[in-house]
């Protein structure tokens, strides 16, 4: 009896033990300065240990806050206000002894304006932060994309792959959407590339990279999106930066960019502008073997290619925000960027038979220049509803793209006795114009526990008109080619709805969203007079769960889906055949249908320092590059890939060694397949492949730092294509001047020359294809940046995120 008496007491206090460790109150109340009444604050409980966010509370108008159900730990109370300064509170101790804390009265003191030159004690940021839904990349962390472009940032950061035709790949897929500022790029392959280089690595602040993106993102985008976010002054008075670069490979390149910002109580100007030239070279090679019935070699093809690109790039961007009331504001903003440049391409093929005798030898004079101009106009209101962060946003967007491009093909073939057997040239023009209208609208309410609402609408209309002029000219004459002549429009319109919601209980995190998206579509083909039309309906779920393994949540488990899509890139849907030229051609495809793709993810996170994920997608009728060899013509058009699954695990960590030394790992392993039926053949690939990417910085004082990174791959499958390994290794160092507002960066890219792009082409009928392309990856680069004026702490600036994706769709 005695036993069972000591049992049941020993039962009743381990119960009142852990009953007690789940109990703790922490309650206080706020007052301001100027004793304003009916505000509310939002209250943040971190972790005294490593400030990891435990729970958030909303204060009443009286200023009343309490958390409760608290673990015994070490707690620090913190509030942030816009109108007012920061607050942290002493570390606040929980334990079986002190169930119930009341803090004395918080006064929270009015923001005072704070100059320029006062010391400011900040947190370094590491170049890469977890979060729920998406990885953080800081831009400025890297020494190596100073006076660079945002180009060259993608190219750095983790899991991204960048093709030599300016292709992105996400974790081992295409379909990614490029996102400036929440707003779509509409651009993909080259022109998307070239886009991206026009924008000084300067003017960007973070990069977002999501896979799963939440419900208020537009659902295009198979392999996920990436946002990259500008800088954006938050301080008020006139302040800016201005920066050159000058860089050698064997061409030289140079940029250079100034950013101003200015604001006042009612007022935010922000503006930027750049100028870059641009000179950059590729050298091609192509072999091709061409078999016979029985697979043995019937001829041979050689071809080399030097590819000489020179132009000048002018972008700018002015944005303006008016502070109607305490309550509103009012926004409005202008963009631009124009191009023009020059592309000589000379070409050499060599035909020769079985035995590798010369049959032939075309030499090719092929001479383009291209002028693309691009404008946008953003309007966009924004009203706080309270000061608890419940707003409402509208946006409208207009955008316009303009490209022009004039071609000159000379083609001149030789005998084996160095006899001309025939000479042909063809002319051709290519304007094209799209323009885009967007509205959509936001509201978003942040709820108890640290939850938040979201819902909102948004329509958008696109429309395309393509013409190809394209002549022969013979005996002097021109002659229009009625088989490459063409004219092509497109129109599309999309609505959409979305519902968004997350929320925090004790360790849980859980947000889930839901979208649907009507899109109505419609081409004709003038010169033939062929037309469709396509209208579907879709629903986009999305779902993230974040556990905290342990009280602090230095131990986190996050599992994410998401449903995707992919419609077709504007200028792939135009059916225009555009030749390289005579044995290669590119064309477009207007019966393309959009992909599906559904994203699953589940990562282990430990502090800031480390994360694993494993992560499985599967679509059908994907987006690719497909070839085709007829009667000998090499044929790459865009198709549909009627299956394609990737399975892939990846480690990212962020490991300080020393307080001078801070390294970032990235690890990744994917295994692709792909079934689809291709040209009336089976296509059945698949592969395994290996990425990884470093990154080194090295802090020797105040002044001097320096960096050392690089990636390497190996051998990626891709539909019909087999990329070839590649790495590279970077250098930088930087050392601050003029009292901290200066700064010189010297790097080195690619210092032993391994970003050489070389791949193998299959299911090709008849024919074994490859091809190497070097392009002018070795350089050095000298960068100046130097920042002026005074700020002060003020308000905050609406994103305007309007014509989100339909941006990402558009290739310059």
């Amino acid at each position: 009896m005695k036993i069972k008496n000591h049992l049941l007491t020993g039962l009743l206090c381990l119960f009142s033990i852990f009953a007690n460790a789940q109990n703790g109150i922490i309650k206080g109340k706020i007052t301001t300065s100027e004793n304003a009444g009916s505000n509310s604050f939002l209250i943040t409980l971190l972790a005294a240990k490593d400030n990891s966010i435990i729970k958030t509370e909303i204060s009443g108008t009286d200023g009343s806050f309490e958390f409760n159900k608290l673990d015994n730990n070490d707690y620090i109370v913190a509030i942030e206000d816009d109108k007012y300064k920061s607050f942290k509170s002493q570390i606040i101790i929980i334990s079986n002894e002190q169930q119930l804390i009341s803090l004395p009265t918080i006064l929270l003191q009015k923001t005072e304006a704070n100059a320029l030159n006062e010391v400011v004690i900040q947190k370094k940021k590491s170049f890469i932060e977890n979060k729920i839904d998406k990885t953080v990349l800081n831009v400025d962390a890297l020494i190596s994309t100073a006076g660079s472009d945002a180009m060259d940032v993608l190219e750095k950061a983790p899991g991204i792959i960048v093709d030599e035709n300016g292709t992105i790949t996400f974790k081992g897929k295409s379909g990614v959407q490029v996102f400036i500022d929440d707003k779509p790029t509409y651009l993909s392959g080259a022109d998307l590339e070239a886009y991206l280089k026009s924008l000084p690595a300067s003017t960007l602040n973070q990069i977002e990279l999501m896979t799963n993106p939440p419900a208020k993102y537009d659902a295009a985008g198979g392999a996920g999106i990436i946002n990259i976010i500008t800088k954006k002054a938050k301080m008020q008075g006139f302040n800016g930066s201005m920066n050159s670069r000058v860089s050698q490979g064997k061409r030289g390149q140079t940029r250079q960019g100034v950013n101003m910002n200015y604001l006042n109580d009612k007022v935010r100007l922000t503006g930027n502008i750049g100028y870059a030239y641009q000179n950059s070279f590729n050298d091609l090679y192509i072999f091709r073997r061409f078999k016979n019935e029985d697979l043995t070699t019937k001829s041979l093809f050689d071809q080399t290619s030097l590819m000489e690109r020179r132009g000048q790039d002018v972008n700018g961007r002015i944005g303006v925000d008016y502070y109607v009331s305490e309550k509103s504001t009012l926004g409005a903003g202008v963009s631009g960027t124009f191009r023009s440049g020059k592309v000589s391409t000379d070409v050499s093929s060599t035909l020769s038979n079985a035995s590798s005798v010369i049959d032939s030898t075309i030499f090719a004079r092929n001479r383009e220049k291209n002028r693309f101009s691009n404008a946008g106009f953003n309007l966009n209101y924004r009203y706080d509803i309270d000061s608890i962060g419940t707003k409402f946003t509208t946006d409208f967007d207009y955008l316009k793209y303009a490209t022009e491009t004039n071609q000159k093909f000379n083609n001149t073939v030789y005998q084996p006795d160095n006899s001309v057997s025939s000479e042909s040239e063809l002319l051709g023009d290519l304007p094209a114009k799209i323009a885009i209208y967007s509205f959509k609208t936001d509201y978003s309410r942040p709820l108890k526990d640290g939850g938040i609402l979201e819902a909102g609408y948004k329509v958008s209309y696109s429309k395309t008109d393509n013409v190809a002029d394209y002549r022969d000219v013979e005996n002097g004459v021109e002659v229009p080619n009625m088989d490459m002549t063409n004219h092509f429009r497109y129109k599309e319109a999309i609505n959409a709805v979305y519902v968004n919601f997350n929320t925090n209980w004790k360790r849980l995190s859980f947000q889930t969203g839901l979208r649907m998206e009507n899109t109505d579509s419609k081409g004709h083909q003038l010169q033939s007079g062929e037309k469709f039309k396509r209208n579907y309906t879709n629903l986009f779920p999305t779902v993230f769960v974040q556990y905290k393994l342990d009280s602090i949540g230095n131990n986190q488990l996050v599992a994410s889906y998401g449903k995707r899509i992919n419609r077709p890139y504007f200028q792939d849907l135009n059916p225009f055949v555009s030749p390289l030229d005579r044995f290669t051609f590119y064309a477009g495809n207007p019966y393309l249908n959009p992909s599906f793709v559904d994203n699953y993810e589940l990562s282990y996170r430990y502090k800031g320092y480390f994360s694993a994920s494993l992560s499985y997608s599967k679509s059908k009728d994907d987006n690719a590059e497909t070839i085709e060899i007829n009667d000998g013509i090499y044929y790459s058009r865009p198709g549909n890939i009627g299956k394609s699954q990737h399975f892939s695990f990846q480690m990212t960590s962020d490991i300080p060694f020393f307080k001078w030394w801070r390294a970032n790992f990235y690890n990744e392993i994917t295994h692709s397949k792909f079934n689809s039926l291709l040209y009336g053949a089976p296509l059945d690939t698949s592969g395994t492949w290996w990425y990884f990417s470093a990154n080194n910085t090295y802090t020797f004082s105040d002044k001097w730092s320096a960096e050392l990174g690089g990636t390497y791959q190996t051998d990626i499958v891709s539909t019909q294509f087999i990329l070839g390994a590649r790495g590279s290794v970077n250098a930088g160092v930087r050392w601050k001047i003029m009292q901290g507002k200066g700064s010189l960066r010297f790097s080195v890219n690619d210092i032993f020359y391994g970003r050489i792009n070389n791949g193998i082409i299959n299911n090709l009928r008849l024919t074994d294809a490859n091809w190497v392309n070097k392009p002018d990856s070795r350089y050095a680069a000298l960068a100046f940046s130097y920042s002026f004026g005074k700020q002060f702490k003020s308000k905050d600036q609406h994103d305007a995120s309007g014509a989100d994706s339909e941006k990402n769709r558009v290739k310059e």
